[in-house]
């Protein structure tokens, strides 16, 4: 791969062999001339939505204020120290979608969404530690960032938000728009805006391994099967009606044991789980969806490209598709890869799809999945 102005003139290869969960990179003017491609009123009006994630954050006498939204008003804009922080704004806008996606040398299995945050002067969040990797892209006005590898992450006890009780900063660097600031997970930091300023992160899915076992348990629930019933033939008669017999856990122990999860297993269950939408995510339907007829004569002349709140992921012969999964082969197999890493396909690239796959295609685009380019 290339070097790239985003990563400050490192490759992929060498950001994510020297930085990518090992230490912070400042990077000036990652895209140089950058400027907010969503507008203060426009991420406002986000914020009134009950189908976009928001949280408002201020710091009072009191101490630390936390609201979550649809928020109806926000403080005055002239007021200092209040934050508003947009969750997903990636699955609203295009601007956004289009940003997100230049971080695809990692994983989309990994990445998860770009969240604006807009903060009067003096606004922050206050000094805290994320528990996954993190861009800081300066997208309007001044922030100033504190930074601290200390290993202390102990929390104010109490507190509306996750402060850090003993934060002592280490570094400290002004960002201008254009500017951007990697974390890896744990870094301790506090960005406090200089000035009216939006600050684009995008940051990437780390779901804990407690969170993955308890879903992967539910997942394969249907997919155990143990033969046979506990049987005791050689039972022996006990003083101790009540003790639960040590042989009877030794059986089922043994039984239990028999159970094996394979990596097909595994790679289906992440790829269902992580396609997953969110519980906000809703999607919009055709207002007058074309039959399957005429979907398949504009798809041959127009291709498909995936909506922005689509998830798509594969692995072998799965494709995973918004939480579905199923297995294909040859053309097919070809063709939604292709599509699942360019998120769109040309009309040419259909040529060869089987009948099932064109059907496949539709009712995406009846659910709103896909759309014609």
């Amino acid at each position: 791969m290339k070097k790239m102005t985003l990563l400050g003139g490192l490759t992929p290869a060498q950001f994510l062999r020297d930085y990518w969960h090992k230490k912070p990179l400042l990077i000036r003017q990652a895209i140089p001339g950058f400027s907010a491609p969503i507008p203060r009123d426009e991420l406002f009006a986000l914020a009134e939505r009950d189908d976009v994630e928001s949280r408002l954050v201020s710091h009072e006498k009191s101490g630390w204020q936390f609201e979550h939204g649809p928020f109806g008003t926000l403080p005055p804009l002239k007021r200092k120290e209040w934050t508003l922080l947009v969750q997903g704004v990636n699955l609203h806008h295009a601007s956004a979608d289009a940003l997100l996606r230049e971080f695809r040398f990692i994983p989309d299995a990994r990445l998860d969404d770009l969240m604006i945050s807009y903060a009067s002067e003096g606004g922050g969040v206050g000094p805290h530690f994320d528990s996954y990797d993190v861009f800081l892209l300066q997208a309007h006005g001044q922030r100033r960032w504190r930074i601290s590898a200390q290993d202390d992450l102990t929390l104010v006890e109490g507190a509306a938000l996750k402060i850090l009780k003993n934060f002592k900063h280490e570094q400290e660097f002004v960002l201008e728009p254009g500017d951007m600031l990697y974390l890896p997970p744990h870094y301790a930091h506090d960005g406090v805006a200089l000035d009216e300023c939006m600050t684009y992160s995008i940051g990437f899915r780390a779901p804990a391994y407690q969170e993955l076992g308890e879903s992967f348990l539910q997942f394969m629930m249907d997919s155990i099967e143990l033969p046979g019933r506990f049987a005791d033939a050689d039972l022996k008669p006990t003083s101790k009606p009540a003790e639960l017999p040590g042989d009877m856990i030794e059986r089922v122990r043994d039984e239990l044991n028999k159970i094996r999860f394979t990596d097909d297993d595994i790679s289906i269950f992440l790829g269902e789980y992580l396609s997953e939408p969110k519980a906000s995510v809703f999607f919009n339907s055709p207002a007058q969806a074309l039959s399957f007829a005429r979907f398949g004569q504009a798809l041959k002349k127009r291709g498909l490209i995936l909506d922005r709140k689509t998830q798509m992921l594969y692995r072998n012969r799965h494709i995973f598709i918004n939480g579905d999964s199923f297995e294909v082969n040859g053309a097919d197999k070809k063709i939604l890869s292709q599509l699942a890493n360019a998120r769109a396909l040309e009309n040419n690239e259909i040529n060869g799809a089987s009948e099932d796959l064109l059907d496949a295609f539709h009712h995406w685009y009846e659910s709103g999945w896909v759309a014609l380019k």
